[in-house]
Order: structure tokens, then sequence, then C-alpha cells
């Protein structure tokens, strides 16, 4: 991780249509940074986030048991439900406003499936709409873990909400633990009638539009999949046009390199 005092101030709008894109039958997904086989230098990572996927899964598929070693992963579902089982032994049902991270640590296998009936018991022909994030630990090596979280409460106020963290100033919000000291997620979840949001100071923010429409303040109208890069900033409006969510991560360090 590298210190930020010596970065420059900068906001760069991404546009969801630019995304890179896996497309097969059962999947589609839209990377937001560089991910298996896209890749582009200039795109590797915003602050200590490596990975922002919005992935589709259609009803009985998934992916199937693979590794992961020295990553936090937080997945926050949209719309359906989706099953996670892992090599220690945890397996549940995600679905919206329930917040999971998984620590991978010194390894973990995992699969992630849209296949809720094989535990409820009741078939659906729905889609699973989420997104995952990935952000580097403060060091690797630590046991993996899990955890999750219901937090739908605090989500209908239409405030920013700390929905997992790792700093010191949110220790005493409800919120999931990360092994990242530097590293936050935030959700607003508004509707028309929310006041809106105020963007956190921080060296890094990372604002993801995951559904609707937001006007945000000196950029304009940002869209589903559409996303704001912000360096040594903060303190933006944030107002919905209609329902609309966006996920925050602010970032108080970077890996080295830029």
């Amino acid at each position: 991780m590298t210190p930020t005092s010596t970065t420059p101030p900068r906001i760069e709008l991404h546009r969801g249509g630019d995304r890179m894109k896996t497309r097969i039958p059962w999947l589609d997904s839209k990377h937001s940074f560089s991910f298996g086989e896209h890749y582009d230098p200039d795109n590797t990572h915003h602050g200590l986030l490596l990975v922002n996927n919005e992935d589709v899964v259609l009803p009985g598929e998934g992916f199937d048991t693979h590794p992961h070693r020295d990553m936090e992963i937080v997945t926050w579902v949209l719309g359906g439900s989706l099953v996670h089982q892992d090599s220690l032994g945890h397996n549940g049902v995600i679905y919206p406003g329930l917040a999971q991270r998984m620590s991978a640590g010194t390894g973990i296998m995992h699969s992630e499936k849209n296949d809720s009936w094989r535990l409820e018991g009741r078939t659906h022909d729905e889609p699973v709409h989420f997104v995952q994030m990935w952000v580097v630990p403060d060091e690797p090596g630590v046991d993996p873990g899990y955890q999750q979280l219901e937090i739908d409460d605090e989500l209908a106020r239409g405030d920013l909400v700390t929905v997992a963290s790792g700093l010191p100033r949110y220790r005493d919000r409800t919120a999931i633990a990360i092994n990242s000291s530097h590293a936050a997620m935030h959700v607003a979840r508004m509707t028309a009638d929310s006041p809106g949001i105020t963007l956190p100071d921080a060296p890094y923010l990372h604002v993801f539009v995951a559904r609707g429409e937001v006007d945000v303040e000196g950029l304009g109208t940002l869209s589903q999949g559409d996303a704001v890069r912000l360096t040594r900033s903060g303190g933006q409006s944030i107002r919905p046009h209609g329902d609309a969510e966006v996920l925050v991560w602010e970032m108080h360090a970077r890996l080295g390199g830029g």
C-alpha cells in the first residue's frame, strides 16, 4: 500500500457501456476493472479495489467450486438469490439487503449458484443479479473467514449505510468486518422522495450506480452501471431521479504503482 499525500486530485467518469464483458449462455458479466482474460494495464484497480463485477446468472447455473486466496470479497445482491457454499462448511442464501463477506486468506474454496431451491425446496425461474467486489487485505496469510449481515431496515432510511468496513472510524457501526483497515463499503438505497447523500472525503472513492439514475454534483446524470473514481476528493452530493441504489467504496490507501 502506498501513501496518498502526493496524489493529485482527480475525478474520472466511467460509463457502464464501456466496461469489459464476459457473456456465455448462463452468465452476463460486466467488469469495471481488468478481470480474467480481460486485461488493460491502465485499468487494474482504484485505491484498494481490484474487482467490481456486475453479474446476472440464470436459474440453475452459477460458478462451480473454485479457489481464492488473500482477498476480501464482498457480495451484494440486487435481485434474486445466490447460494454460497465453501470449504469451511458455510452455506446459505444471499438476497437483497443481506451483505456477505468472505476472507480468502490462506485459501478457501467456494461455489456461487442460482439454485436456492436446493436449500429452500422452492423452485423459481428468476435470474440473480449481484455485484461482487474484491479489496486487498492489510496483510496476506490471515485465517479464511465468512460473515453475513441483514441490514435491510437500515437501508430503508435512504441514507449512506456502512455495509463492510475495516476503518477504525466506523468500528461502532453495525457492519461486516473486513481485514482492511483502510477501506469501507457503503450503500445508499434511495427513492424519489429521498433527500440524497453526500460522499465522504477520502483519498480514494469508487461510486457505482447499481440501480436507477442519479445526479452527481459536478458530473450530471449517471445511469445503472456508470461509475465515478475520485482521488483526493469527496463532499459531492448525489440525488436520485427515482428509485436508485449506489455502492460507495471509501479508501485511505492504494496499491503501489498508481
